[in-house]
């Protein structure tokens, strides 16, 4: 298997969840107050309805609505999605689902949601209590519980969004969303704006529609959908060209084996040649980058100005380098870089056993993850206990490890993600960044590099609920490499 695989799977499958499932725990709350009565939307929408996902015109997967009504007037909401993707020529089957029970007023009462693929399996079911979220995630490797506070009691969104219709729009009209996002379990805010009521022409199936045109924007991610009069969703598009269109069920499920590779809709093709690398102590590059897309690039190691950055390659520290203090937000436990299990603890400090400094220790923590991985694309989300089980994993699971690992032995971490290049073309990439004498120092264990190459290009720094940022960039990035900075 190519080890640059899994510089494209994060991006992809944070994409592709954001698109499916971003929207099902969501608190909908406008600026514009609006009439809100989505219990109506749950009547009309009690029959099942299919989705088709299509890559590149091939349907390689489908989502599968259906609501249950309850006595109470409220409803159990049940959602599956099921994909086949292409990576390198090989399939990789992925299936999510969901099951969320709602109160009369379509307020979330508890849920749970599953997400299997090669070499990974999560379960996860929550409760609401008000105005938190408590939830416990299960990667049939190790479990864990933790509580989300949010500033409302969580709304959630159906395939019937009939309440976004309720009053008249005005075109331009923008409505802000705060929700609670299931997969980063984390609150986001998104944007939409209602592009008019317009017709949008089906080829596949021959026909002409007149629908409301919404963009959602979602952590820099633009997200079309369109509604029926009746406020169904007919069709959704996302970045690197998958599409989501309201089929009959014997349509939608009809989805090919072997669709078109992925791999290069994400990549981005290096415009001009690469020098030798090795020798050079810092390199320049020009980035083209959508106006409305930021990204803070000038900072650590990168320096930004005019679409140019300059990426400086840091000096191995010597010998009686000391970890920082102050960075706690580093060093914590999460959900995914679980630092405080004893099981990650163990294996820290056997690894570093025999180190003498704190850069001994990075070293060795570096070199034992490089090596004990074994470097397979395993499409999840990644978390560092079920990873150090399985010891299998793309350069997600080797930073959520190695940031787990090192934290636990009080070296702050953090996991960054952008693009590396290989033949030709940067690639999205994740890794990690240790603090040592005050600087943050990159490090790759995919490549086994410390630091990292001057290829690595960091767009965000933080776990699954920052990374997806990186999503905004698919199909619109360009990088041209200008070489050797004086």
């Amino acid at each position: 298997m190519n080890k640059n695989v899994g510089k494209f799977i994060r991006a992809l499958i944070l994409v592709v969840w954001a698109i499916l499932f971003g929207q099902l725990l969501s608190r909908d709350y406008f600026v514009k107050t609006l009439d809100i009565r989505e219990s109506q939307a749950i009547q009309r929408g009690r029959e099942e309805s299919f989705l088709g996902i299509y890559f590149k015109q091939e349907r390689i997967g489908y989502v599968k609505n259906r609501m249950i009504g309850k006595d109470n007037g409220g409803g159990v909401l049940y959602q599956d999605a099921v994909l086949h993707l292409n990576i390198l020529e090989k399939t990789y089957p992925v299936e999510m689902h969901l099951q969320a029970e709602l109160s009369n007023g379509s307020l979330l009462e508890n849920f749970r949601f599953s997400l299997s693929s090669p070499f990974y399996e999560l379960n996860a079911n929550g409760a609401v209590n008000g105005s938190e979220v408590h939830f416990t995630m299960d990667t049939g490797k190790d479990e864990v519980s933790h509580m989300i506070q949010l500033n409302e009691p969580p709304f959630i969104s159906t395939h019937m969004r009939s309440y976004l219709l309720q009053n008249d729009l005005i075109e331009g009209e923008k409505f802000k969303i705060p929700y609670f996002d299931p997969v980063t379990m984390s609150g986001k805010e998104s944007i939409i704006e209602y592009k008019g009521f317009k017709k949008e022409i089906f080829y596949r199936q021959g026909r002409v529609y007149k629908l409301h045109h919404f963009v959602e924007t979602i952590s820099g991610i633009r997200i079309s959908f369109y509604l029926d009069e009746k406020g169904k969703v007919i069709k959704e598009t996302s970045p690197a060209g998958f599409v989501f269109i309201s089929e009959p069920e014997f349509r939608a499920t009809d989805i090919v084996y072997k669709g078109t590779e992925v791999l290069s809709s994400v990549s981005v093709p290096a415009i001009g040649r690469l020098p030798d690398i090795s020798a050079l102590s810092s390199i320049r590059y020009k980035l083209t980058i959508p106006k409305d897309i930021n990204f803070d690039l000038d900072q650590d190691r990168q320096t930004y100005q005019d679409n140019i950055l300059i990426v400086n390659k840091e000096n191995v520290p010597s010998k009686d380098v000391r970890v920082c203090s102050g960075n706690d937000k580093e060093l914590i436990s999460t959900p995914y870089i679980q630092s405080d299990s004893p099981y990650i603890i163990r294996q820290a400090e056997s690894i570093v056993n025999n180190a003498t400094n704190d850069l001994e220790k990075v070293r060795a923590l570096t070199q034992w993850v490089y090596k004990n991985l074994d470097k397979k694309p395993v499409l999840s989300i990644p978390d560092a206990v079920s990873t150090l089980r399985s010891k299998v994993g793309d350069c997600n699971e080797h930073a959520a490890l190695f940031a787990a690992l090192s934290r636990s032995v009080s070296i702050p971490t953090r996991v960054v993600a952008g693009v590396t290049y290989h033949e030709g073309t940067f690639y999205y990439h994740a890794w990690n960044e240790v603090c040592l004498d005050g600087k943050w120092i990159s490090l790759d264990t995919t490549k086994n590099q410390f630091p990292a190459d001057l290829t690595h290009i960091k767009f965000v720094q933080g776990e699954t609920n920052e990374q997806i940022k990186i999503g905004a960039l698919l199909g619109k990035l360009k990088i041209e490499v200008l070489g050797e900075s004086s």
